[in-house]
């Protein structure tokens, strides 16, 4: 099966939130979504949106292994969630995410003059009621905000706190922080679909998009607590699940996403990966944990296979998507160069949304000391005292591996010290390359992608849909607005074919 897929490059976030705002006016701008943020920018340490949802022992997400080997819902089986179906235990509330407010403008219009300087009060935007003061908010970490108060309850800084001490400190001079932008992950092996009472949430067999059917959904909301990111929401007028669509009009026009299209730091990337559908649940129900991320990759196939390409061939996918499966940068990220990883692999959902891990704060860091900040054996010896401690790194992206985390940065760290050799005019060093297992072309071509790849190299969407649709009403599909009144603006042009849960 061929799915489409994204990793996002950690390294150049800068945590400007464009992403989130036009994901927000495209996707949830309607009454019932107020609070609903399909895309958003963490910062981490932080509890995040909506608070602690890492913390899987409070909201029972994801998938548990049982002793014999099979996966089971974290919120218990068919019995135990019919038995709560009307009144959820484990839903987020709404204090949890926060509560939508906007301001009395009025008031700084309106307001006579007089002695007292007139403020814009906060309203709720579910009850319409004066608000006293704002609690809480879906930024409240931003930038470590309120950090010695809020930082400490980051699920992730508890587990490892015992483990790395006095490493995670939160005097703002002495912290660390990253950007980490979430939308639904589009598993391989979706909590959110098994919870789901009615049948309404379905993973497309043609692209492996997870949505809601909205004529099936009964708002039970077992999708909402199942989902251990928390990207499912509840929308208050309609009564209905509602989810991060992957913007999926968009990729059947051969377009990327809003939020990667608009990304300021093109720190994003869109591609497809070949995977073998039979191996998803074997490498799901793998015993230890630091295993499942291995065990993912061993499920992706190589689309430069022969075997594969006929194999997907037989399966009904076009040399389109083949095509674009080879040229995939998403595959080369994860694959060829193995630098991305999966967001909580620990979760056995098989994330199809991975994330290349930061390592600027270490260059930062030699080159403060008075080294070289590019040279590889400064940076491979300094990654173990990374101010972004690697075990954090590793309970977040390897299920606490930090084995696999180290080899990412040191990938990375190769490719800084052999391309500034290259801009230097001088002659890299092949030991570099050789320590982590990879040629200096190899390098090269890494860092082509990561850093100057140009659009067409970031985004290789498969784009049938358009011709197909081209084809049925023999015009272009330019938007109509402004030309001719009461012409429908095209939206979804493709069946949409339901996939295996």
């Amino acid at each position: 099966m061929a799915q489409i897929a994204m990793v996002m490059n950690l390294d150049k976030c800068i945590g400007c939130h464009t992403c989130s705002v036009t994901c927000k006016q495209v996707w949830t701008n309607r009454q019932g979504t107020e609070y609903v943020w399909f895309n958003n920018v963490e910062t981490l340490p932080g509890q995040g949106y909506p608070r602690r949802w890492e913390d899987q022992e409070r909201w029972k997400g994801g998938w548990e292994r049982t002793r014999s080997g099979r996966l089971r819902l974290r919120a218990g089986g068919r019995a135990k969630r019919l038995s709560t179906i009307f009144a959820n235990p484990d839903l987020p509330t709404l204090d949890d995410y926060y509560e939508p407010w906007t301001y009395d403008y009025k008031n700084l219009t309106d307001a006579p003059a007089g002695d007292d300087l007139p403020v814009a009060r906060p309203y709720s935007q579910t009850s319409g009621e004066p608000m006293d003061t704002v609690q809480w908010g879906p930024n409240w970490d931003d930038n470590l905000g309120g950090a010695p108060e809020n930082a400490p309850k980051d699920p992730l800084v508890e587990k490892i706190r015992d483990q790395v001490g006095e490493r995670i400190r939160f005097e703002f001079e002495q912290s660390f922080m990253f950007y980490l932008p979430r939308v639904c992950e589009h598993c391989l092996n979706p909590a959110c679909v098994s919870a789901c009472p009615s049948g309404a949430m379905y993973k497309r067999a043609e692209d492996g998009i997870v949505l809601v059917d909205q004529d099936r959904c009964r708002g039970w909301r077992m999708c909402v607590s199942a989902c251990p990111y928390k990207k499912v929401y509840f929308n208050h007028a309609t009564g209905k699940a509602e989810k991060c669509t992957f913007c999926f009009p968009r990729l059947e026009l051969g377009m990327p996403t809003v939020c990667a299209e608009t990304c300021v730091g093109r720190m994003r990337y869109l591609g497809v990966m070949l995977y073998d559908a039979d191996r998803v649940a074997e490498a799901a129900a793998v015993e230890d944990e630091q295993d499942l991320y291995p065990a993912q990759l061993e499920a992706f196939l190589d689309p430069h296979d022969p075997a594969v390409a006929a194999a997907a061939r037989a399966a009904g996918i076009t040399e389109e998507w083949l095509d674009a499966a080879r040229r995939s940068p998403v595959f080369d990220l994860i694959r060829t160069y193995q630098v991305a990883l999966p967001l909580h692999p620990e979760y056995r959902t098989m994330p199809m949304v991975w994330y290349v891990p930061p390592l600027s704060p270490v260059v930062d860091a030699v080159a403060a000391a008075g080294h070289d900040g590019e040279d590889a054996g400064n940076l491979f010896g300094a990654i173990d005292t990374l101010r972004i401690p690697v075990e954090y790194l590793a309970e977040l992206l390897t299920a606490g591996d930090t084995y696999a985390v180290e080899a990412v940065l040191r990938r990375m760290a190769a490719m800084r010290s052999h391309m500034r050799a290259r801009n230097l005019g001088e002659e890299p060093d092949p030991g570099i390359a050789d320590a982590v297992r990879l040629t200096g072309d190899e390098l090269e071509e890494m860092f082509r992608l990561l850093a100057v790849a140009k659009y067409e190299d970031r985004y290789v969407i498969p784009s049938a849909a358009r011709a197909d649709a081209e084809a049925m009403l023999g015009e272009d599909l330019s938007c109509p607005v402004g030309e001719k009144p009461g012409k429908p603006v095209l939206l979804n042009l493709s069946p949409t074919r339901r996939g295996p849960a």
